[in-house]
C-alpha cells in the first residue's frame, strides 16, 4: 500500500473522529446563540438561516448518517437522489414538528438517530444480507431516518419556546440554514472520499471504516440513553 492511500484513509478516520468528537456537545448551542433565541422577538431571517447552518455543521449525529450514506455512492446522480430523500424527511418533520408542537424527549430522539448512524455502517457491511439473508429498501430507510434527524431539528428548537410572532418565516429561515449547513459539510466529506476514492485502499479499508461508523453510533446511543437515564 502506497503512501498517499494510507494517508487518505487516515485522513477519512480523522475526519469521522472530529465529527464524532462534537458529541460532547450533545447538540448543545453557545451562549450567545441562546441568549438571542430566547430574547428575539419578531423574523429575523439572516440570524436563523445561520444558526440552523451551523447546527448541521456541528451537528455530528447528522454529518455522520451521511457519511454512511454517500460512502458507496459512485455516481453524483446517487448521491443527488439520497440526500434529496435525507432532505425532504428531515425538512418535514422539521416544519411539521414546531409548527404541530409535538413533543418528543430529546434524548429518545437523539439515540434513534444514533441507531440511524448505526444502521447505515451496518447496512455498508452488508450485514443483512450476510445475517438475515434480507436487504431492506435503502431509499426508504433514509427517508424515515430523515424524518427521525426533523424531529430531533425541531425537538432542539422547542427547547427555547419561541415567540409565534415571526416564528413561521424564522422556521423556515432555520430549515434553509440547515440545508447551506449540509451542503458545506457534505461537500467536505465528498472531497475526502473522492481523493481517497482513487486509491485502492478504499475498498480494503471500507470495512474498518463502517465498522467505526457503527462503533461512533453506538456511543452516541449510550450517551443519549445515559442523559434520559439521569434527567
Amino acid at each position: 500500500m502506497n503512501k498517499i492511500s494510507i494517508k487518505s484513509f487516515h485522513l477519512l478516520l480523522g475526519l469521522i473522529a472530529f465529527i464524532a468528537s462534537f458529541s460532547l456537545f450533545a447538540h448543545g448551542v453557545d451562549e450567545t446563540t441562546k441568549q438571542f433565541l430566547e430574547s428575539n422577538k419578531g423574523a429575523a431571517i439572516l440570524p436563523f438561516i445561520y444558526i440552523g447552518a451551523k447546527h448541521m455543521v456541528t451537528g455530528y449525529d447528522h454529518l455522520l448518517f451521511l457519511v454512511g450514506v454517500v460512502f458507496f455512492l459512485f455516481r453524483s446522480k446517487d448521491v443527488l437522489l439520497y440526500v434529496s430523500l435525507f432532505t425532504l424527511g428531515h425538512s418535514l418533520t422539521l416544519l411539521y414538528g414546531v409548527f404541530s408542537q409535538i413533543s418528543i424527549n430529546p434524548y429518545i430522539i437523539d439515540a434513534i438517530i444514533g441507531l440511524s448512524v448505526v444502521y447505515k455502517g451496518f447496512d455498508n457491511l452488508g450485514g443483512f444480507k450476510r445475517i438475515f439473508n434480507f436487504q431492506p429498501n435503502t431509499k426508504i430507510a433514509v427517508t424515515i431516518f430523515g424524518l427521525f434527524h426533523g424531529f430531533g431539528l425541531a425537538a432542539k428548537i422547542q427547547e427555547f419556546n419561541l415567540p409565534n410572532e415571526g416564528l413561521v418565516s424564522n422556521i423556515i429561515a432555520f430549515n434553509i440554514g440547515v440545508e447551506i449547513g449540509q451542503f458545506l459539510a457534505l461537500a467536505m466529506v465528498l472531497i475526502v472520499l473522492s481523493f481517497w476514492r482513487k486509491h485502492q485502499s478504499y475498498i480494503k479499508f471500507s470495512t474498518i471504516t463502517n465498522t467505526c461508523l457503527m462503533s461512533a453510533g453506538f456511543m452516541l446511543i449510550g450517551l443519549q440513553l445515559t442523559g434520559f437515564i439521569v434527567s
